[in-house]
């Protein structure tokens, strides 16, 4: 999966370049997350402006990313699109992820550490 990865400040900004997080891109993903986090990143926003659909197993891919940042780290959702809003309603995973419009939003919350 193409992903772009920018850091601003302490936070990393992960953005998947595919319009599908799913079956055939989440075992990528998740090694590619994996990878940043054993890196020591820690305060994560997934911008998924580019993202159109995400299945079971990509939305299981992002929970994961999230659960291996443990207490001390923080992953949030940006930039998220109708369909994949409707997943996260449908899953109430819109109560586990703080949600923002933007990923410029999103950073800002994530600046001042973990929630």
């Amino acid at each position: 999966m193409r992903m772009e990865e920018v850091k601003i400040g302490n936070v990393t900004v992960v953005k998947p370049m595919e319009r599908r997080l799913d079956a055939a891109t989440a075992v990528s993903f998740k090694s590619r997350m994996a990878d940043l986090i054993n890196a020591g990143e820690r305060l994560i926003v997934l911008d998924l402006t580019e993202v159109e659909f995400v299945d079971s197993t990509g939305l299981g891919a992002i929970v994961s990313s999230l659960k291996s940042l443990g207490p001390e780290g923080d992953l949030v959702i940006a930039g998220v699109g109708d369909m994949v809003m409707n997943l996260f309603r449908l899953t109430r995973m819109n109560r586990v992820f703080r949600i923002f419009p933007t990923a410029r939003e999103a950073v800002g919350a994530l600046a001042g550490g973990p929630s």
